[in-house]
């Protein structure tokens, strides 16, 4: 009996706990983004850009156009223009999206713990601890980019892992 007293208890904190964070989320968007920027992204951006970048999605491996880009250039964020990357840091991981060692400047990311490909599993990330991932989003915009792993290229032993439905490319034109 004190068991599932417990049980119902925690339930209900953890109810108000979800609401609270829920009004807060509510919130938070009606004061920075409001349903007019998200109606405006929607038309701007194409259906597999606005995923990636406003619902933390991930375009399908060897898909992205700028996978195979070799060419000397920018990478900024599609959403809000911000220049990131440049292709003298891009490299071929051959995991399927462009990888870059190193962004333009450390402060155009923001870089969060991202445990989402596992859920709500606490077991699974205890047992498997490489299973937590880094996000990576624009610091301007705070558009979902793709993630970083330890597994990168020397000098900098990183390798940012980016969507190019994330991105926009522009060439740089190399006089000879």
């Amino acid at each position: 009996m004190y068991c599932k007293s417990r049980v119902l208890r925690l339930t209900s904190e953890i109810l108000a706990l979800r609401n609270k964070i829920g009004y807060i989320r509510i919130r938070t968007m009606s004061q920075g983004e409001s349903a007019d920027f998200k109606a405006d992204l929607k038309k701007r951006l194409s259906p597999i850009q606005y995923h990636v970048t406003q619902e933390k999605g991930t375009e399908r491996a060897f898909t992205g156009k700028y996978n195979k880009t070799t060419e000397a250039g920018l990478y900024t964020c599609v959403v809000c223009n911000e220049t990131l990357f440049t292709s003298e840091t891009k490299f071929d991981s051959g995991c399927g999206w462009p990888a870059f060692n190193d962004v333009i400047d450390q402060k155009k990311v923001k870089l969060t713990t991202d445990t989402s490909n596992v859920g709500a599993n606490l077991l699974l990330l205890i047992t498997n601890p490489g299973m937590i991932r880094t996000e990576v989003q624009c610091g301007k915009c705070g558009a979902h980019l793709g993630h970083v792993f330890k597994d990168g290229p020397p000098p900098t032993g990183r390798r940012f892992c980016i969507n190019s439905a994330s991105m926009n490319f522009h060439p740089i034109n190399q006089e000879k």
